[in-house]
């Protein structure tokens, strides 16, 4: 009777998306069964994190005629088995940014530190020219989330000693060092970095260029024991590829390509996420029947393995995704 009760209601979420039903206010779970995870929605661009043994999943939402980028709002899921999902009330919009145009909720990450949650996005300024950077907080790991400065953290102006196009500030990904420092990744045919303040929303120093081979979009930071990990999207159609370094400052060695173009999707962008002892590969692909492509995106997750000498294996690619977490 459950599982009957969780197939009802995703069929149901289903028909919601090709109606227009409007905005999620109250919590619903329901179960996956592989990949992509979600049918009931088109999602993008994800980040995760782990928090209190809770997986928790952030992409934007893909709401357009599927003829090109529409992406009003970001939302929010969580697991603790992988199976079971629980979706939240929509956490953040670009509107909720009143520097911004929307609507245009570009890629996003979340982060924690000392109880607070920050939502780093990309959107349109509405009065620099060009993309821009901004940052959001909340108490809760869903929400809801408020602008944490009242201006954009990042403008297209700040970063045109590297870049002529005016989309170059986007994909934002933060990762806090052993030593507590925080650093911000980000970028589009150029990749840049800089320190973030304790505080999280200001930057504490210049930004610096880094050198990426065939880079495209979607820097993203991990670690594992001594190697920090920088994968990315690389050329078009997007394949992801990444470099390992002993520092988060570099110098960054090539590696190769980790995940191939993924599916009918002209982009690739990627979390990668250790969670309950398996590492897990979160991307996107553009499966789903009927609309699926390029702009209708779906949220996607595989198993990652790593080789003895601490590179990552290829991705494989499932229509199973990944087992329950008993």
């Amino acid at each position: 009777m459950e599982n009957m009760k969780f197939k009802i209601l995703t069929f149901a979420l289903s028909v919601g998306i090709l109606v227009g039903a409007s905005a999620q206010e109250e919590q619903v779970q329901y179960k996956t069964e592989g990949n992509p995870l979600f049918s009931h929605k088109y999602t993008a661009d994800p980040a995760a994190i782990v928090h209190d043994d809770v997986f928790y999943l952030y992409a934007g939402q893909d709401a357009g005629d599927g003829k090109g980028y529409h992406i009003p709002n970001w939302v929010v899921f969580s697991t603790e088995d992988m199976k079971t999902w629980t979706e939240y009330p929509i956490p953040l919009k670009a509107e909720d940014f009143k520097w911004s145009t929307g609507p245009s909720a570009w890629a996003s990450e979340v982060v924690e530190r000392d109880g607070k949650f920050y939502w780093y996005t990309s959107t349109e300024h509405a009065t620099i020219p060009g993309k821009a950077m901004g940052v959001a907080v909340s108490d809760s790991p869903t929400g809801p989330f408020v602008d944490a400065r009242g201006t954009a953290l990042v403008t297209n102006d700040m970063t045109t000693e590297w870049a002529s196009h005016s989309w170059d500030d986007i994909d934002p990904t933060v990762f806090i060092d052993d030593d507590g420092q925080a650093y911000i990744y980000w970028g589009n045919l150029q990749c840049y970095y800089a320190k973030l303040k304790d505080n999280m929303i200001e930057l504490d120093g210049e930004i610096m260029p880094v050198d990426l081979p065939d880079f495209e979009e979607a820097p993203y930071i991990h670690k594992r024991g001594e190697w920090y990990y920088l994968s990315y999207a690389s050329m078009f159609p997007e394949r992801t590829a990444y470099a390992m370094s002993k520092s988060i400052k570099g110098p960054w060695e090539y590696k190769g390509i980790l995940n191939e173009v993924a599916g009918n999707s002209n982009t690739n962008h990627q979390s990668i996420v250790e969670f309950k002892g398996n590492w897990y590969f979160v991307y996107h692909n553009g499966a789903l029947p009927r609309n699926g492509g390029s702009y209708l995106r779906s949220v996607c997750i595989d198993y990652l393995y790593y080789n003895e000498d601490g590179t990552m294996k290829r991705v494989q690619m499932t229509t199973e995704g990944v087992d329950r977490i008993e």
